[in-house]
């Protein structure tokens, strides 16, 4: 298990496409729909974010003709094997945070 916490813009990312392959402005749609506006994600910080994560080994671009409905003029990405095991990672460790607030937020019994 991966010990480093995730930046939240690679989590986002890593989730946005554990639903399958898409482009950069569908990445960028699903990370500001998911997060209800919290997060937005610009062009400079996305294609950063998306070189970042190739380079780490857990997103690939697709090549030509490879994503489901492509559009020639974008670049498509998707989710490695390994991508998938360190977003499970970085979600048990989340729910682990989350069950530790819950339990220590409990209401005072009279």
């Amino acid at each position: 298990m991966e010990s480093t916490p995730l930046k939240p813009h690679w989590f986002q990312v890593l989730l946005a496409l554990s639903e399958g392959p898409r482009h950069g402005f569908a990445i960028r749609d699903a990370v500001e729909e998911r997060t209800a506006g919290g997060m937005v994600l610009w062009p400079a910080t996305l294609y950063g974010v998306l070189r970042d994560l190739a380079d780490a080994g857990w997103i690939q671009e697709l090549g030509a003709g490879e994503a489901p409905d492509a559009d020639a003029r974008r670049k498509y990405y998707e989710l490695t094997a390994a991508g998938r095991d360190r977003l499970l990672d970085e979600a048990r460790r989340l729910e682990g945070w989350a069950a530790a607030a819950r339990a220590g937020l409990r209401p005072e019994e009279s």
